[in-house]
């Protein structure tokens, strides 16, 4: 039986190379910024780490802002620390 691929994709964050399942994708889009939570939305997307203290980090250091080239408000990372 074949073994089936599984897809690795790097935390914008922490430089970790990790299964895209344990990530979640930050997308912009024309209507803005969105989380993606299915991984199949059109867009720029960048991966952040399923970690409370991450996502911290990433509100701290603006890194989100470089890698998506747009201003995120401090109330989506609010929204997203919700569904983690």
């Amino acid at each position: 039986m074949k073994t089936r691929k599984i897809p690795m994709r790097t935390c914008v964050v922490t430089k970790e190379k990790l299964p895209k399942g344990e990530l979640i994708r930050i997308v912009k889009t024309d209507d803005g910024v969105i989380y993606d939570l299915t991984g199949k939305v059109n867009g720029h997307g960048a991966y952040l780490k399923k970690d409370k203290d991450v996502l911290l980090k990433a509100k701290k250091s603006k890194v989100l802002n470089k890698y998506l080239e747009t201003d995120i408000p401090d109330n989506f990372f609010d929204e997203l620390n919700n569904i983690l």
